[in-house]
C-alpha cells in the first residue's frame, strides 16, 4: 500500500488538471498558432508559465485504484500487476484465466 500522502497529492493534481484544462488548452493553441503575431504568442506562453505546475497533465501519476501502487500499472484495468494477479486468481476479471502449462 502506497503512502496516503502520495495518493492524496496525486488526487489534488488530478483536480487541478481538470480545473485548468480548458484554460491551458486555449493558451497552448494561442501559443502554437502561426497566424498570430509573435508578441501575442509570447504573451500566451508567459500566461501558460504562470499557471500552477501541478495543473499540467504530465505531473499526474498513474496509480492502482486499490492499493495506490505507482509501478507495474495496467492502464486498461487501472490496477497494479500484483492486484491484477490476485483478482484474476479469484476470477474477478472477466475473460482472464490462470495460466498453466
Amino acid at each position: 500500500m502506497a503512502k496516503v500522502s502520495s495518493i492524496e497529492k496525486n488526487n489534488r493534481r488530478r483536480k487541478l488538471v481538470k480545473r485548468f484544462q480548458a484554460k491551458r488548452n486555449a493558451l497552448k493553441a494561442a501559443a502554437r498558432d502561426p497566424s498570430r503575431p509573435p508578441e501575442e504568442r509570447f504573451a500566451a506562453r508567459l500566461k501558460l508559465a504562470k499557471l500552477p505546475r501541478n495543473s499540467a497533465p504530465v505531473r499526474v501519476r498513474n496509480r492502482c485504484e486499490l492499493t495506490g501502487r505507482a509501478r507495474g500499472y495496467y492502464r486498461k484495468i487501472r490496477v497494479s500487476r500484483i492486484m491484477l494477479r490476485e483478482l484474476a486468481g479469484f476470477g474477478l476479471i472477466p475473460g482472464m484465466v490462470k495460466s498453466s502449462w
